[in-house]
């Protein structure tokens, strides 16, 4: 197949049909999220004029620079990434849902700028499942307690789980992370009580392990490489520095 983002674009939506309808499911209960990291405005929207509907930001920089040019004009924006506390005003009500919530710290953070701002934040809680040190999460004794903290802040609303498991070293080998992630999920919202039915999201899976995560029940899959290719190096006219 051509090697264009409209090319590599109908290629991912095919395997994730392919993975869905392998167990089941129906290939429309995937979000396709286009992590843009590191992607030029003028790339971001040839991808949405191919057809990507939803792009996901890993950077604050990055995203307040292509929020500004209007790169991501025709399609909705997730932030992905590492957030900090002082940036959370840059991203809070600019987003549609931030996958990344990694604190409880974090968590209060968002509740008051969106209360500030007078809107609901969608969100889903982080799990560094690993315990791995070089990424952010709870650990998924800690996740139940940050749920029920959620559930009672007037302007974030829990939507799910997010994780990023260890680098893929072939086909099935982060099965394991995503399926506990998913039963992880199910027991949430067991003991969740008022928005137990708005916890339905699980963002998990990128360009190596996307067809296993889909499999495991993932909602929304964050793929990069695969459908841009290898990943330029970072921008460096990005406006205003954090």
């Amino acid at each position: 197949m051509e090697q264009t983002i409209a090319g590599r674009l109908a290629a991912v939506r095919a395997s994730i049909a392919q993975a869905a309808q392998s167990c089941g499911r129906s290939p429309e209960e995937i979000t396709l999220v286009a992590a843009t990291k590191t992607q030029t405005d003028d790339t971001i929207r040839q991808a949405i004029a191919a057809g990507v509907t939803v792009c996901g930001e890993n950077r604050v920089q990055e995203f307040t620079a292509h929020l500004a040019a209007g790169a991501y004009e025709g399609a909705r924006v997730h932030f992905i990434g590492h957030l900090q506390t002082n940036k959370v005003k840059y991203v809070v009500g600019h987003v549609e849902l931030i996958h990344s919530v990694s604190s409880e710290k974090l968590l209060l953070a968002i509740q008051h700028q969106a209360e500030k701002l007078g809107i609901v934040q969608d969100i889903l809680l982080e799990v560094n499942q690993a315990g791995e040190a070089s990424k952010d999460g709870f650990s998924p004794s800690q996740v139940l307690p940050a749920a029920r903290l959620a559930a009672e802040l007037a302007n974030v609303r829990l939507r799910g789980l997010m994780c990023i498991p260890p680098p893929s070293t072939g086909p099935g080998k982060n099965l394991p992370y995503f399926t506990n992630l998913a039963q992880l999920a199910v027991d949430i919202r067991q003991e969740i009580g008022d928005n137990k039915a708005d916890i339905v999201y699980l963002s998990m899976g990128m360009s190596d392990d996307y067809q296993d995560a889909v499999r495991a029940g993932a909602t929304h899959v964050r793929v990069g490489t695969a459908l841009f290719g290898p990943r330029p190096p970072v921008p460096t006219n990005l406006g205003r520095e954090f």
